[in-house]
């Protein structure tokens, strides 16, 4: 009887003690669940973030490209004035055209121009680089009279170097005594 007693206690204890091991791995599971699922919570609002600062991107992206295109469209409108042999004042028929590029910048305050003199091919580089100069500021001091801040106007001179026609004629010569116009809306 003894050896069934000490036996039953034996295993009592044997089973208890499996009883108490599978206590700690059961409250030890549910605590490791409970760290993973902080875990997770803890990224969700990062991901959050994530999704927002892409969306955010995103939206820039399109806004930019609406301006793009906007600035596109209205220098796809925009057209050349044209200089007389050798000079740089702005002719009366030219005049509306530099009015239109004037409303299209007030219209559009992020929209800023660079105002491109050319010339023909006959004299020299430095000559004609000069003239393409004067072209150039003649017209951003109309633009200035009209309202529009020179900041918002860059000049450059081609000189001869970008010519709309190659033939050697007047009428050639004639399409390339010009200013030309370049938008820019994007901001950066």
């Amino acid at each position: 009887m003894k050896k069934i007693f000490s036996t039953l206690i034996i295993a009592g204890l044997f089973v208890s003690g499996c009883a108490s091991k599978g206590t700690v791995k059961e409250t030890s599971q549910p605590q490791q669940k409970a760290t993973q699922q902080e875990q997770i919570k803890d990224k969700l609002p990062e991901k959050k973030a994530s999704q927002e600062t892409v969306s955010s991107k995103e939206t820039a992206k399109t806004a930019d490209l609406d301006s793009l295109r906007l600035v596109r469209e209205m220098q796809a409108k925009m057209k050349d004035i044209h200089f007389d042999f050798d000079r740089y004042i702005i002719r009366n028929n030219d005049k509306p055209i530099l009015k239109q590029v004037a409303d299209t910048l007030r219209k559009n305050g992020n929209v800023k121009v660079t105002i491109e003199g050319n010339c023909d091919e006959r004299g020299t580089n430095e000559y004609n680089l000069a003239l393409g100069d004067r072209r150039a500021a003649a017209a951003k001091e109309y633009l200035s009279s009209l309202g529009i801040q020179s900041a918002r106007m860059d000049t450059i001179s081609n000189g001869k170097e970008k010519p709309l026609c190659t033939e050697s004629n007047e009428v050639c010569w004639a399409k390339n005594r010009r200013d030309h116009f370049v938008l820019d809306g994007i901001k950066r």
